[in-house]
């Protein structure tokens, strides 16, 4: 009991928990929904209480349902996402909307509702904020393989529903290949800077085809590759080892390294694609150039 979220009003029908067992041992994250005190509530968790809380009827949707999909980096704190047929107050920690979802848009995963990959994109990107939708359709895309076609079939499908334009505009920009949200916002600054889209997760080979590195992204074509860097870089000396000799390998191999951090990603993109377009030049790229 508590290992996943469970209403308290059946635990005590059932006799296997007490009103006092319920408030001493267990956490309530929305009214008659607990989960075990001390348990990781993240965004899968919070997802399966609003189930729970909102009944079977319930569909879960955007975030939640991206979190059931197995997508990344969704902050915890981010209130859970559901539709319901008909109305339904939220409470705190809860979006409820109402609308109609088409039944080849919902899937049904261990008894639970919720939308599919690709209605799941949909929503993200059609009722997301700037850049953050971008990121979450990134996570969503590495985590199932969506490709952004798929996503691009229900634009005409539901045309005129709230945000279709904007995720009309945003879908060219979306990579599957991006493993973290900094990378999303790294090939974001380059591309919108005017340089051709990087090809992510480039593999690098040597002369005998042996595996050499895998990269966040790259123009193969021009040998020039850009890596994003977080703290584990430099505070894990084995990692920052291995970096090292990583590094050397390609640049004997003739690849150029663009590496990014996050003050320079957040504080100075201009200076970022600086340094990645001069190293783009002096390997004979013309800005626009089509990648390769």
């Amino acid at each position: 009991m508590g290992a996943r979220p469970f209403r308290g009003s059946d635990a005590r029908l059932r006799g296997e928990l007490t009103e006092h067992q319920l408030s001493h041992d267990y956490t309530r994250i929305y009214r008659d929904v607990y989960i075990a005190r001390g348990a990781e509530i993240d965004a899968k968790v919070r997802a399966l209480a609003a189930w729970e809380f909102a009944g079977p009827d319930a569909v879960l949707t955007g975030l939640s349902a991206a979190a059931l999909h197995g997508a990344k980096w969704i902050d915890p704190s981010r209130p859970a996402e559901l539709v319901k047929p008909c109305h339904f107050a939220s409470p705190t920690g809860l979006v409820v909307r109402h609308y109609a979802i088409a039944r080849d848009e919902i899937l049904r995963r261990a008894g639970i509702r919720l939308t599919t990959e690709v209605r799941t994109a949909f929503d993200l990107g059609r009722l997301g904020n700037g850049d953050d939708a971008i990121v979450h359709l990134d996570a969503l895309c590495n985590a199932t393989g969506l490709k952004p076609l798929e996503i691009a079939a229900l634009l005409d499908r539901h045309r005129g529903m709230r945000g279709v334009a904007r995720l009309r505009r945003s879908l060219p920009l979306v990579d599957g290949g991006a493993e973290s949200p900094p990378e999303t916002r790294t090939r974001l600054a380059l591309v919108r800077a005017g340089l051709s889209p990087p090809v992510t997760q480039v593999v690098v080979t040597d002369e005998r085809g042996r595996f050499v590195a895998r990269a966040d992204m790259g123009w193969p074509k021009w040998r020039v590759l850009v890596e994003y860097q977080g703290e584990q870089h430099w505070t894990d000396r084995r990692q920052r080892a291995g970096d090292i000799e990583r590094y050397a390998r390609l640049e004997a191999l003739g690849w150029r390294v663009v590496h990014v951090g996050a003050e320079l990603l957040a504080d100075r993109p201009a200076e970022l694609v600086g340094r990645v377009r001069t190293m783009l030049r002096a390997a004979g790229y013309a800005d626009g150039a089509v990648v390769g």
